[in-house]
């Protein structure tokens, strides 16, 4: 039953044109990058200096895996593209509210 769960995941890479592997490794590589990020955001704010390059570190490390299946895939159907902009707005608007919150926490000492 592994065999067959691996067999169709990676006929979903062959479908697509992504590697599940490569694309999993980029999701999960760039965790440790993307609170790095934020820690330096929080950091530069507290320090009441320009968070805009940290904003976009963080920023590329959130969409990484995203960007390779927009490069690297094909003929990815319409609704995971949804899906994944819907996951991608969700996703920036809670970063965007616990940083806000833990720069206010900051402030507030």
């Amino acid at each position: 039953m592994l065999a067959d769960l691996n067999q169709w995941f990676l006929s979903l890479g062959a479908e697509y044109g992504v590697n599940p592997y490569i694309f999993g490794a980029i999701y999960v590589g760039a965790i440790p990058f993307f609170l790095a990020s934020m820690t330096w955001l929080v950091k530069r704010a507290r320090a009441k200096r320009s968070t805009v390059v940290p904003t976009l570190c963080a920023g590329f490390c959130f969409v990484s895996a995203y960007l390779y299946l927009a490069i690297a895939g094909r003929n990815i159907p319409v609704w995971v593209w949804i899906f994944l902009g819907v996951l991608i707005a969700y996703g920036a608007w809670s970063t965007i509210r616990d940083a806000r919150r833990k720069i206010a926490a900051i402030s507030d000492d």
